[in-house]
């Protein structure tokens, strides 16, 4: 009777560990093994408790229990040395070229054919940090739901309906609001558009149940682990789909050995308001969905390309050709993806970059630019010190094709996270960066920039005889600039820095040349 309580207590506990580890069922997580780890533990704990024999220390050990159980002990560990060589016969070390190619980068292709000319209106001018403020001080407009629920830090960049947006779900407060709010669930989630900055409480008619901070078998993880015991998860991230209802995507995971090499073989997307789940495959995974690889597991990746190409002692010695990824990352919008950016530089050097790369988030389509220019730190100081009387502090810099030249936006935020001031840097050059008020607008900090920094460019300019019509003057951060207005009602403007000696003396019904770019005000690059 003694053993049967003993080994049900021993279930029991095994059962209790399981529910909450939730391990998968698959020889190559490594969090299976800390699970199988205890699940032996726990089983000689029970041998022991269970067992007429007792271990005499100085004696013979013939009936010990070690030679009771030798075959299981010697088993179990020969097992755990098996593991250890696969693994370690799995290393780089040994492995180079396999890890390098764990990625398909397509190198040098050009820029400014692959990205198109930035249009602001679909330019994410937020950055996670101040997608936040503004998404906590909507929440603090809401005092019902405050003291109930929290606001995610999760914060998904997506392209919804061809708007940048940022999205979070709420979540409950504490174990106590979980029971009193859980039959109608959590009744919204936050949306920054990350544009404009605009914040909104999104109120859903049937709230979500299945979240990180449910209990019980609401929970979201516990909820995947029973609905799939053998599969591995990555991270989870929270999406909308095209008509604003929420999704938990969780990409599936498969290693090499145990822990190695990870890679992503597809994704569940769940419904935390009914619970309901289905598994795609990589290339299955609906349009909309934005995040199927993580940015960790896509800077991991790109940088054993960068280091093992040319093989692993050459990674650790000679260091020919071995590249890394500088350490911050961004995310650009384009034809409804979402790409991540980050500098792609030399392991002997941190001051300047060789060029980026821009990685698909959904399908893991790499490409690789070779630019030199400035390192994002760096470009980032730059901007820092023409205004370091403020002690702004610049965000990560978005790549941004700017009248055909690769160019660095950032946003310089004050002390409580506002944006204050944007800042263009041009790429190859960071010497050449001008910072401007934010409460212009990015249209005028960007013509700004063009104009002060001397940035000519002749791609989509058109040359034309104009005669004035009208002309006025403003001055903006010091600098004048001319408007003008010919005989067909189109509209110009002009910095004083392009033709000092011409603009000041200009009057209605003269006639100039000039070569311009359109759009809703053409700038005039050059006059004549």
């Amino acid at each position: 009777m003694k053993k049967v309580i003993v080994w049900l207590l021993c279930l029991f506990i095994v059962l209790l560990v399981y529910y909450f580890q939730l391990p998968p069922l698959n020889l190559s997580s490594p969090n299976f093994w800390i699970f199988a780890f205890d699940v032996i533990f726990l089983s000689v704990l029970a041998i022991i408790f269970t067992s007429d024999n007792r271990i005499i220390i100085n004696k013979r050990f013939n009936n010990s229990l070690f030679t009771k159980y030798k075959i299981i002990v010697i088993s179990i560990t020969t097992l755990f040395c098996l593991l250890f060589l696969i693994n370690i016969i799995s290393l780089p070390i040994f492995n180079a070229k396999e890890y390098s190619k764990r990625i398909e980068v397509t190198e040098h292709q050009d820029f400014v054919s692959d990205v198109k000319e930035v249009d602001f209106s679909k330019t994410p001018l937020l950055d996670k940090d101040s997608s936040q403020k503004l998404g906590d001080r909507k929440m603090g407009e809401f005092t019902s739901m405050v003291s109930q629920f929290y606001v995610s830090n999760l914060y998904t960049q997506i392209n919804y309906n061809n708007q940048i947006i940022r999205v979070t779900p709420l979540e409950y407060a504490n174990f106590i609001k979980y029971l009193t709010n859980r039959k109608s669930g959590i009744g919204g989630y936050i949306s920054v558009n990350s544009v404009d900055g605009s914040a909104s409480l999104v109120k859903l008619d049937n709230g979500m149940r299945y979240m990180p901070s449910a209990y019980f078998f609401e929970n979201l993880y516990r909820k995947l682990r029973f609905d799939y015991p053998f599969t591995i998860f990555d991270k989870p991230s929270f999406e909308v789909d095209n008509e604003g209802r929420p999704y938990w995507i969780i990409p599936t995971v498969n290693y090499k050995a145990v822990g190695l090499k990870k890679e992503i073989n597809g994704a569940v997307i769940l419904d935390p308001t009914t619970g309901e789940s289905q598994k795609y495959k990589v290339e299955d995974i609906p349009s909309w969905v934005d995040h199927v690889y993580s940015a960790e597991l896509i800077i991991e990746q790109v940088n054993d390309w960068g280091n093992y190409k040319n093989g692993y002692l050459n990674s650790i010695f000679g260091q020919k050709d071995v590249i890394n990824t500088t350490d911050g990352y961004n995310y650009l919008v384009m034809d409804d993806d979402v790409f991540l950016y980050t500098g792609i530089t030399s392991v002997s050097t941190d001051e300047s970059n060789l060029g980026f790369i821009l990685v698909n988030m959904r399908t893991k389509e790499t490409k690789y630019y070779l630019l030199p220019g400035a390192e994002e730190y760096s470009a980032m100081a730059s901007a820092e010190g023409l205004v370091q009387e403020k002690k702004y502090v610049a965000s990560f810099p978005l790549l941004i094709n700017l009248s055909g030249k690769p160019t660095y936006l950032l946003s310089l935020k004050d002390n409580a996270g506002l944006v204050k001031m944007y800042a263009f840097i041009d790429v190859s050059d960071y010497q050449k960066v001008v910072v401007s008020d934010a409460s212009l607008g990015i249209n005028a900090a960007a013509e700004k920039y063009l104009n002060d920094a001397n940035i000519q460019t002749n791609s989509n300019l058109v040359e034309k005889d104009i005669m004035i019509k009208s002309i006025t003057t403003a001055v903006i951060d010091g600098t004048t600039y001319y408007y003008f207005t010919d005989y067909e009602d189109n509209k110009y403007s002009a910095s004083i820095k392009i033709a000092k000696e011409i603009l000041p003396f200009l009057e209605v019904n003269d006639t100039i040349n000039v070569s311009y770019k359109e759009g809703k005000i053409f700038q005039i690059i050059t006059i004549n």
